[in-house]
């Protein structure tokens, strides 16, 4: 059950990336210098590559907004690709840690290219255009994120002299949050697992938690005692209990492994021969943690919004503030 539906489409090398956001209420503001700036903080960090050097991502919108305000209509946002120099390239030889033995495998692709295109992190500059709209949707309320990274950067300097890679951790923190978003009457209305696969789905992410890991603790260390008023001491629980927001802030950590595609490739197979080979190479990051860190921002944003409409409904954002000052108080 969704109220806020979101579809994307473009390629790695096409001419563009494209998203429609459907159930975004009319009246809100859409800041073109903050969705600009969201999309700049993803070609940061350190460890990221040429292509970088390359785009300059910044977003037309389309449909869906007069007067720089949502009519809540369907809203159509367009960031174009400048880096298309590798279109239409053919490659046959399976890249380790990416989707082209599958993907082929499941699609029926002969050029493990058609599978590159879109199993590419490149798609996730338009998920970052998304979430910068959810994000303005949820300032409204008082809601904001922030990020942050765990980086090493020597080891990210020794892997890029090696022709190697490097994964890393991140995590995402929203306060101002209500209580009540999500809920435990089936599966898949609880929050974190909304929050889980959402932020799982990203390219290269393979661990999700929700607050502290309670890998080997007590349950008298690791739960959140209450206090009068509702306050906590703690936040173990990351701001989730039974599947919903308890009102402290919300603490998201995913890890990315490394990025699978290196300047010194590993062994694979040529799809079409069966030979040995070394995998296809294309231009690629030594690192992109704080990047992803950004991507998963949008995300988490993404269903946070969906829960403020869910629960407070209204087709404008006048109507969703009143709903949600009646709620609390």
């Amino acid at each position: 059950m969704e109220k806020l539906r979101v579809l994307t489409a473009g390629e790695s090398h096409g001419e563009c990336l494209t998203a429609i956001i459907e159930g975004m209420v009319a009246g809100l503001e859409l800041d073109l210098d903050f969705i600009n700036g969201e999309l700049a903080r993803r070609q940061q960090g350190y460890g990221r590559g040429g292509r970088m050097k390359l785009e300059n991502d910044t977003v037309k919108i389309t449909s869906g907004v007069a007067g720089g305000k949502t009519t809540g209509a369907p809203i159509a946002i367009v960031i174009g690709n400048k880096n298309r120099d590798n279109e239409g390239t053919p490659f046959t030889a399976y890249r380790p840690g990416h989707a082209d033995f599958a993907g082929s495998v499941k699609y029926g692709h002969e050029d493990l290219r058609n599978v590159l295109e879109r199993a590419s992190a490149r798609k996730t500059a338009i998920e970052v255009a998304v979430g910068a709209v959810a994000q303005l949707f949820l300032k409204e309320f008082g809601i904001t994120g922030s990020v942050s990274a765990d980086i090493d950067t020597e080891r990210i300097d020794a892997a890029k002299e090696a022709g190697d890679t490097l994964g890393g951790k991140f995590e995402v923190v929203y306060t101002g949050l209500p209580v009540g978003l999500g809920s435990y009457v089936h599966a898949d209305r609880a929050i974190d697992g909304r929050l889980a696969q959402a932020v799982m789905s990203i390219p290269a992410v393979k661990v999700v938690e929700i607050g502290t890991n309670p890998l080997g603790m007590y349950g008298s260390e690791y739960h959140d005692e209450i206090f009068a008023g509702g306050v906590r001491k703690t936040n173990n629980a990351g701001g989730v209990e039974g599947g919903m927001t308890n009102g402290e802030p919300l603490v998201v950590k995913g890890v990315m492994k490394p990025i699978p595609t290196m300047r010194k490739p590993l062994n694979t197979v040529d799809s079409k021969t069966g030979q040995p080979v070394q995998a296809f190479v294309e231009r690629s990051d030594t690192c992109a943690v704080e990047a992803c860190s950004v991507v998963a921002q949008a995300r988490v944003a993404c269903v946070l919004a969906d829960e403020m409409l869910l629960k407070f409904g209204g087709d404008s954002l006048n109507e969703v503030k009143k709903n949600y000052a009646g709620v609390r108080g």
